[in-house]
């Protein structure tokens, strides 16, 4: 097979300059805190490491995440204990779901103990959280009894396809598809709920695996949900040619078994949901590309070393680990926190490809896997 080096600049070193409060101006956590276009901030995203076994095509293609790249030492992440600070500030800012991420996030050492404690953080209110993750399922079968006991409450398994040959070589790591199902199954057996299973879906690669992966999970309870294949970042190469509309998604699974559509959960949901006509479940559908869904976007995104972000198309992050280190009070941080978010502005997918986009930041974009999809 023939591999293409693809340029990628590295903006990880590249911090936003945090925000100086005036003096006496920092204010104690409010529980709800809203961006510059009145969204509020309820999902934190925290990246617990840059590594990954996987090398999906992508997202850390190997001709640039070969054996020589510059992954992040161990002293340059963030420590559980520091991660727990961060979340329990977001918390008071008003956070009431947490998405653990990577790189693949079960390769993070006692990522368990990780999970205890940010389960037994409590909103203003008292209400406990939404404690997830989202993994490609290789370690699954191994880690979710303890993954449950430790107080996740739902997991996210990325699967691209249900042939074996087409899903190593997406994977570009020889893992086989039977490691992820029984991830997968033993998720179901602990009894993680509301299991999601996420498929890529790029045309002309993968997507003639989309009818067979919706007939192996209806009436499975675990919902399927189709992602658009998206810009995010500069190394995999994306091509607007390689992206299968949504619709063309669910009218492909319709002319199999009808589908309905489905109310959302909530504003913020990125996924519109299908029914199976017949009651045997559901599906999603996140339109990245083709259908914006910034208006509503609630959520942050915490890089492996403590970078804030705030869009999964941001070239920039805000270093809430120099504030974590140079000994700053939970209340400078936190406050700190909020005026980032009451400048926040982002809504890249619907200004891509407009005269209002921010022309330089394509070259400069934030790997996905680097502060998770």
């Amino acid at each position: 097979m023939t591999r293409r080096i693809i340029p990628v600049a590295d903006v990880r070193s590249l911090p936003a300059e945090l925000p100086r409060p005036a003096a006496g101006a920092v204010r104690a956590p409010s529980g709800a805190v809203f961006d510059a276009l009145a969204r509020p901030l309820r999902d934190l995203r925290i990246s617990v490491t840059d590594r990954c076994n996987f090398r999906c095509v992508y997202c850390m293609p190997r001709a640039v995440f070969g054996k020589d790249y510059p992954f992040l030492p161990h002293s340059a992440l963030l420590s559980l204990e520091e991660i727990e600070r961060i979340a329990r500030l977001f918390v008071a800012q008003g956070v009431t779901k947490i998405r653990l991420t990577g790189g693949e996030p079960l390769l993070r050492k006692n990522i368990e103990f990780l999970i205890e404690r940010l389960a037994a953080l409590r909103t203003p209110g008292g209400e406990a959280l939404d404690i997830t993750l989202t993994t490609n399922g290789s370690l699954l079968a191994r880690k979710a009894r303890a993954l449950r006991d430790a107080g996740l409450t739902r997991v996210t398994v990325s699967l691209d396809a249900l042939d074996d040959a087409l899903f190593r070589r997406m994977n570009d790591a020889d893992f086989a598809v039977a490691d992820v199902l029984d991830g997968i199954a033993a998720a179901q057996a602990v009894g993680l709920a509301l299991i999601k299973v996420n498929m890529v879906v790029k045309r002309g690669t993968n997507d003639g695996e989309i009818v067979p992966l919706a007939r192996h999970f209806r009436g499975t309870d675990v919902t399927l949900r189709f992602i658009e294949y998206m810009d995010v970042g500069t190394s995999n190469g994306w091509n607007m040619a390689e992206v299968l509309p949504s619709a063309e998604v669910v009218a492909r699974i319709s002319e199999h078994w009808p589908l309905v559509p489905l109310e959302p959960h909530n504003a913020a949901e990125t996924a519109q949901r299908w029914g199976y006509a017949d009651g045997a479940g559901e599906i999603g559908a996140i339109s990245s590309v083709t259908r914006a869904f910034c208006g509503d976007c609630t959520r942050a995104r915490l890089s492996t070393e403590g970078k804030l972000y705030l869009c999964l198309f941001a070239s920039m992050g805000y270093d809430l680990r120099a504030l974590l280190r140079n000994g700053a009070t939970d209340t400078a941080i936190s406050g700190a926190i909020a005026q980032i978010w009451e400048g926040r502005a982002d809504r890249y997918s619907q200004l891509r490809g407009s005269a209002e986009a921010p022309a330089s930041t394509d070259e400069r974009r934030i790997e996905m896997s680097y502060i998770g999809g």
